[in-house]
């Protein structure tokens, strides 16, 4: 059984840190493609950071570019989003994200939340 869990929300202050984990289970996970999405309050899941495979490097989505940073421990089965310098829009829940060969799969999200 594939599980995706998200641990590491809360709220922060503009230009404030948080370090957001996913842990995996039920899967081959260093094979396996994962990216950070998140869902902002009235908008739609949106793609924010990604790791494949084959040694190609992190993506990023440009409005995060240079603030976050995704990275993967096979040892441990995580993949974590560094998030420096928060902004109030990045106000949202955050979801990990297995792209597997038969389906993707999704945590139970985790919230963050910027404000002053």
């Amino acid at each position: 059984q594939v599980q995706l869990v998200e641990s590491g929300g809360g709220s922060v202050q503009p230009g404030g840190s948080l370090t957001l984990s996913c842990t995996g289970s039920g899967f081959i996970f260093s094979n396996s493609p994962m990216s950070w999405l998140r869902q902002a309050p009235g908008e739609g899941l949106r793609w924010i950071a990604g790791l494949s495979t084959g040694g190609a490097g992190p993506r990023y989505t440009d409005s995060v570019k240079g603030r976050f940073t995704i990275s993967k421990d096979t040892s441990k089965r995580t993949v974590d989003l560094q998030m420096n310098s928060l902004e109030i829009e990045d106000t949202a829940v955050y979801y990990c994200n297995a792209y597997l060969p038969w389906a993707e799969y999704w945590g139970q999200g985790t919230q963050v939340t910027v404000s002053s």
